[in-house]
């Protein structure tokens, strides 16, 4: 009877066991799909989070330049500025072209859009009136403003006075340095380089290449041999153009007045010691270094030759010029800018491919190449093949383009001007009764 109570306990115990077993699968079995379905909304979840995250990726970027365009605070907004372009931006912005005809080239659209081209200069060849030269830089920084950070463009002119007087028959007869270094006061000097910058504000110019520092007797675009008075002339003429919102440039540095052989055609050496070149034909860019804003003018670089500092380069691409005595000895903190890369003085000795290289790597700021597009095509391809190859460091493109950005952003506030005030402005009669009251001729 004991034994039966056993079996029957067992085959109890063993019945439970079994019933346990088949639940536990039934319950497996029945939370399979669920799983499944859950894995499943697990794996679309993270798929959508992937999505959200490259969408606030994309947005937080577009939002960053916004962001950079909005600061108000030119060093910050530079160093954002310098983190985010490519190296075509930076290229672009170190360099000044020209161009042919009185409307915008698709050429030179392409450049300024698609090359990120810093600055443009004009000749007689892009003006036919004052309001046509207005209607035209206005379309030009149209072109500028498309690029992300609406970087405005440097509109230049050699408009010195005298025999470098662009569309010449429709400006005030802006007189020449040497005839105002002969009979004007130095406020008279100032007075007509600020009615000269009032013209070519008015025309949507923002740089003028002048004054010429250059001592010469003979040579009608100088304001004489005195030093002293070379200095003071110059400094008025950059005071005179800054009151119009107008930024001068003074060249030729290191000063060619001693060279008889034109740039244009042909190179030359200047034979003079460096002690007697720093006190006469440097002394005037010495003085207004020290006495005027750097970022209020541009240094413009000859190409001369100078064996008393480089045996071997022309100014515009030596280092010992730009960046030992300009840089360093003198103190220059501002823009350097060559003279016209298409000049026999260097393009008789280099090609354009070399001749940016040589120029950024000497120093330079701002590379300018003023006719022919395939030169202008050679002179960029070749600073940016330069700095693949490792030719040139990145930190030297970096420098020039910091010292660019940071003059744009705090000169160039004016981008749009009105054409029919130009028509106004230039060659007003109160403008023409000043100078011919001045009894120069």
């Amino acid at each position: 009877m004991k034994k039966r109570y056993i079996y029957i306990g067992l085959l109890f115990i063993a019945l439970l066991s079994f019933l346990t077993v088949v639940l536990i699968q039934l319950n497996m079995d029945t939370n399979l799909p669920s799983e499944k379905t859950e894995n499943r909304g697990t794996k679309e979840a993270n798929k959508k989070e992937e999505t959200t995250v490259q969408e606030n990726k994309i947005n937080k970027e577009d939002t960053s330049d916004k962001e950079i365009n909005a600061l108000t605070n030119t060093d910050e907004k530079v160093e954002k500025m310098l983190e985010k372009m490519t190296l075509e931006e930076k290229v672009g912005q170190l360099m000044m072209i020209g161009f042919s005809g009185t409307e915008k080239s698709t050429e030179v659209q392409e450049f300024i859009e698609e090359k990120h081209i810093g600055g443009i200069i004009y000749f007689d060849r892009n003006m036919s009136s004052p309001k046509q030269v207005a209607e035209l830089s206005n379309s030009l920084q149209e072109s500028a403003k498309g690029s992300r950070f609406s970087l405005p463009l440097m509109v230049a002119i050699d408009q010195e006075g005298g025999g470098i007087t662009r569309m010449r028959e429709q400006v005030s007869p802006i007189p020449s340095q040497q005839k105002l270094g002969e009979k004007a006061t130095a406020d008279e000097v100032y007075q007509v380089a600020k009615l000269n910058g009032r013209e070519l504000d008015s025309m949507g110019i923002n740089l003028n290449f002048a004054p010429v520092l250059d001592l010469s007797k003979k040579d009608s675009r100088s304001f004489g041999t005195d030093p002293k008075k070379v200095h003071q002339y110059g400094e008025k003429v950059i005071q005179g153009l800054n009151e119009a919102s107008v930024t001068g440039a003074l060249k030729h540095f290191p000063g060619n007045g001693r060279s008889e052989i034109d740039p244009h055609v042909e190179t030359s050496s200047v034979e003079a010691n460096q002690l007697d070149l720093e006190n006469s034909d440097i002394y005037p860019f010495k003085e207004i270094i020290k006495e005027v804003d750097n970022d209020k003018f541009f240094m413009m670089v000859t190409h001369i030759k100078y064996p008393a500092y480089d045996k071997e380069k022309p100014a515009s691409l030596s280092k010992v010029i730009i960046e030992d005595l300009l840089r360093e000895k003198l103190g220059y903190k501002g823009i350097v800018i060559t003279d016209d890369m298409e000049m026999g003085a260097v393009k008789n000795y280099f090609s354009f491919k070399d001749m940016g290289k040589e120029a950024i790597l000497a120093g330079v700021d701002i590379v300018l190449v003023c006719h022919e597009h395939p030169h202008q095509l050679e002179v960029y391809n070749g600073i940016i093949d330069a700095v693949k190859k490792g030719e040139i460091p990145m930190e030297r493109i970096d420098e020039s383009t910091k010292r660019v950005l940071t003059y744009k952003l705090n000169n160039i506030q004016q981008t749009t001007v009105d054409p029919e005030q130009a028509a106004k402005v230039v060659k007003s009669p109160e403008s023409v009764n000043y100078i011919n009251g001045l009894g120069l001729e």
